[in-house]
């Protein structure tokens, strides 16, 4: 039961019971609501900062995750970023050492993408957004690079295959054993003047010749295509093969013959034996490189299995102006 309220009335003298008005009735009303409302936003308001609700957890456990996620790939983007990079130096010195090639142009690796159009969504996310579009051009450089060095990858095997093929038909090698030479290499007669043996006059010596005793074994010095089988009366029997890339090799004064016109012919591959045919005045192999057409030395292409000291007496010993045997 509500307690009544009294005061004391001054101009009647008695005690008189207070009585509340409607007015201030509901004015008290709304005080006491107000400051319940304003009560409740400030629990409310500590409640949300301190105490969140379990999805809010759940969604925090899951950004602090995601940010760790984040972290990780960033340093993976590092480490392939490095990685690509140190491919491509490795790119590049072989293109400049082994095959003579530009290597990727800096411009065009460091190149970024013309428009920005699928980033565009990401610019509304006013939290995220910045870092996420600097994550997505990351990639899409990264992604980009390995195009250009994938690319860059098929013109080195492109060109490694073609290279391949040349040194394989090069002329690298020479064509009578060393160790079946009649004489010591160092006595051979060399590329340029010589006195020919027969007519006693300075004439030029378009090969090396190469003693060896009758029946010795010749072999082809690099792949190639049997192209003439001949015999004239300077030459004898001998054989022409096309190496390509410009390279054609002839063997002279031949004994036997073993190959025919138009066969493929690999390095090392027997193709005939040393004689004496031709004017020749003695067994031996007379053997020319021809490039593009011209006559050249044949001593840089007979350099295998030799020691520094024997290729230095070599040269030394063919450049002598001696007597050739043709």
């Amino acid at each position: 039961m509500r307690k009544e309220k009294f005061y004391f009335n001054t101009h009647t003298l008695q005690y008189e019971k207070v009585v509340t008005t409607t007015k201030t009735k509901i004015f008290r009303a709304t005080g006491i609501a107000c400051g319940i409302f304003v009560a409740a936003l400030v629990l409310l308001s500590i409640s949300y900062n301190y105490f969140p609700t379990p999805k809010e957890e759940a969604l925090i456990r899951e950004i602090t995750q995601m940010k760790q996620k984040y972290a990780d790939l960033n340093l993976e983007v590092d480490k392939m970023t490095k990685v690509l990079g140190n491919l491509r130096d490795r790119d590049a010195s072989v293109h400049r050492m082994v095959f003579g090639m530009e290597p990727i142009d800096d411009t065009q690796w460091e190149a970024g993408i013309g428009g920005h159009q699928k980033n565009t969504l990401l610019t509304n996310f006013k939290n995220s957004g910045k870092t996420l579009i600097e994550a997505q051009e990351r990639v899409d450089k990264l992604s980009r690079q390995m195009v250009i060095q994938s690319e860059s990858l098929d013109d080195i095997e492109s060109m490694a295959k073609d290279k391949s093929e040349m040194f394989a038909s090069m002329p690298l090698i020479a064509p009578v054993r060393k160790d079946l030479l009649a004489r010591n290499i160092h006595l051979l007669s060399g590329f340029g003047k010589r006195l020919h043996p027969i007519y006693k006059v300075m004439k030029m010596h378009d090969g090396i010749d190469f003693t060896a005793k009758r029946g010795t074994a010749i072999q082809a010095t690099g792949n190639g295509k049997v192209i003439k089988v001949m015999k004239s009366p300077s030459y004898g029997n001998y054989v022409v093969i096309k190496h390509g890339h410009g390279y054609e090799t002839l063997y002279a004064h031949m004994h036997e013959v073993m190959v025919k016109r138009g066969q493929e012919i690999k390095r090392g591959e027997q193709i005939g034996t040393v004689g004496n045919t031709g004017r020749s005045t003695a067994p031996h192999l007379h053997y020319e490189i021809h490039l593009n057409g011209r006559a050249i030395n044949p001593l840089s292409y007979c350099v295998d299995g030799l020691a520094i000291n024997e290729y230095e007496a070599l040269v030394k010993s063919a450049s002598k102006m001696n007597q050739s045997l043709d």
